[in-house]
């Protein structure tokens, strides 16, 4: 049996991007037909965002006990209930689920269909379910497959038990020794949780840590992740891997100073993830395509004008507010024609460490390469009395402006540093200057301060001026 749609909009992928692109043209009452071969919700609620923060959440609870003691209350050690701790991971989720759910979207108006899409031709997309063959011609595609796990060429690596996001979260037990490949976002948040529930944790990082933040704020928080007891190692490569005992692992390295091993419980590979393109038929549908992910223009449209990608599948930053920024600029172009052309310099992105460190607009290198006299204001957390009350002062804000104030970037190192980027995020993408901060009136005491501190510090050069200080003399005389 087969059964043929006609759809306005396919959407392959019932992520972040997927879902947006599906809820927001069924508001319009355009006919939507979503495919998701796996989980609704994707990566993010189920493997990534959602499970991981709730590990962050517990893993800063445990902290909090241990330090307790600068406030006047007995500080002890957390007694950690590894399989209470995974239960409140997987409630988390159920929270949220509801939002993404089949249920939810047919309820829209969204036709849900599971299975693995594939093109058979420039407009055609079929699925083979167990009971009947569907076939989707729609006037417009939107592929949103997102990504998988990028396993690093390692010899003997198959021959071991790794872990990956996709299945730490599904560990019954606390790991005694947690050996991590890659030392990004994920696999230093992971660290960290994983080191504050009672976890030895080593991190393996073949070039530099946090490569793509801003060089002082990562080494700080580098320097604070070390201090707290993880071992971080930076230029080693992996040699070799190897099962050690029954479940146990070996890592073969080298230091640049001659072989060594390791060896771990667990072993977790955060190396990045890569599209997930796999089976799709994009030479079918004449759709331009590398490892890197689906080659797209300014819109996000493929080389097949009837077929669009977006989120992870289309390459770039991998984050789930960027893809859902991407479902809305199609969703504005498929329905209204106008618009849709992706602003990459307004991303802002956050690694959910602690302190966190939090990003937006242009790096420091790229806005005195851009603009010849840019400026960079900072301002400290040890100088905001928020900070000082919760004895937690470690970090800083810093601003980039060019010469005339417009705010150009910004980072943050600090506790709630993914709240605090917020106004520079919006600030950023409005074009706005620091006198927009200067004039806005923050509430006293929060961390929200600094932005405003930083601001002003782009006016102090100024109150030197011999020409305003005559305008001040002069005003003073005249009354």
């Amino acid at each position: 049996m087969s059964e043929v749609l006609t759809p306005d909009i396919c959407v392959i992928g019932a992520g972040s991007a997927g879902l947006t692109v599906a809820a927001a043209s069924a508001a319009f009452g355009v006919s939507v037909v979503l495919i998701e071969k796996d989980r609704m919700g994707g990566d993010c609620l189920n493997t990534g965002c959602v499970p991981s923060k709730a590990l962050i959440a517990a893993a800063r609870h445990a902290e909090t006990m241990r330090e307790a003691g600068r406030f006047g209350i007995k500080a002890s050690e957390p007694q950690v209930n590894f399989a209470a701790v995974m239960a409140h991971i997987r409630e988390v989720i159920e929270a949220i689920a509801p939002n993404d759910s089949v249920e939810r979207f047919t309820g829209l108006g969204v036709t849900v269909l599971s299975g693995a899409a594939r093109f058979t031709d420039r407009r055609t997309v079929k699925i083979k379910g167990a009971v009947k063959e569907t076939e989707i011609r729609a006037r417009r595609f939107v592929i949103a497959t997102g990504t998988r796990p990028a396993v690093p060429p390692i010899p003997n690596i198959e021959a071991v038990p790794y872990l990956t996001n996709e299945s730490v979260f599904e560990l019954k037990r606390r790991p005694n020794r947690l050996i991590v490949i890659g030392a990004g976002p994920i696999g230093l948040e992971m660290a960290q949780a994983f080191h504050r529930l009672g976890t030895e944790v080593v991190v393996l990082e073949a070039a530099k840590a946090l490569s793509k933040d801003d060089p002082e704020l990562s080494a700080l928080l580098l320097e604070r992740l070390r201090a707290e007891g993880i071992d971080i190692r930076e230029g080693v490569k992996v040699v070799r891997v190897a099962r050690r005992g029954r479940s146990g692992v070996r890592v073969m390295l080298d230091c640049g100073g001659g072989p060594t091993q390791l060896d771990g419980t667990h072993l977790l590979v955060a190396a990045g993830r890569r599209p997930d393109l796999l089976d799709l038929g994009l030479r079918e549908a004449g759709i331009a395509f590398d490892k890197g992910g689906i080659k797209v223009n300014s819109k996000l449209r493929t080389r097949n004008r009837r077929v669009y990608a977006i989120g992870d599948a289309a390459g770039g930053p991998q984050f789930t507010h960027w893809a859902g920024y991407q479902g809305g600029l199609v969703v504005r172009s498929i329905l209204f024609r106008f618009g849709g052309r992706v602003r990459a310099d307004i991303l802002p992105w956050v690694t959910f460490t602690d302190p966190e460190l939090a990003h937006v607009g242009l790096s420091e290198a790229e806005a005195f390469r851009r603009h010849r006299h840019a400026q960079i204001l900072r301002w400290p957390f040890a100088e905001n009395d928020r900070a000082q009350t919760e004895r937690d002062t470690e970090g800083l804000v810093k601003v980039l402006t060019t010469k005339k104030g417009r705010i150009i970037g910004a980072d943050v190192l600090g506790r709630d540093a993914g709240e605090l980027i917020a106004p520079y995020a919006m600030a950023v993408a409005e074009r706005l200057t620091v006198k927009s901060l200067i004039n806005t009136v923050l509430p006293y005491p929060t961390r929200s301060e600094t932005a405003r501190r930083a601001a002003i510090a782009y006016y102090a050069p100024k109150l030197d001026s011999p020409w305003l200080r005559r305008v001040v003399g002069l005003l003073r005389k005249l009354g």
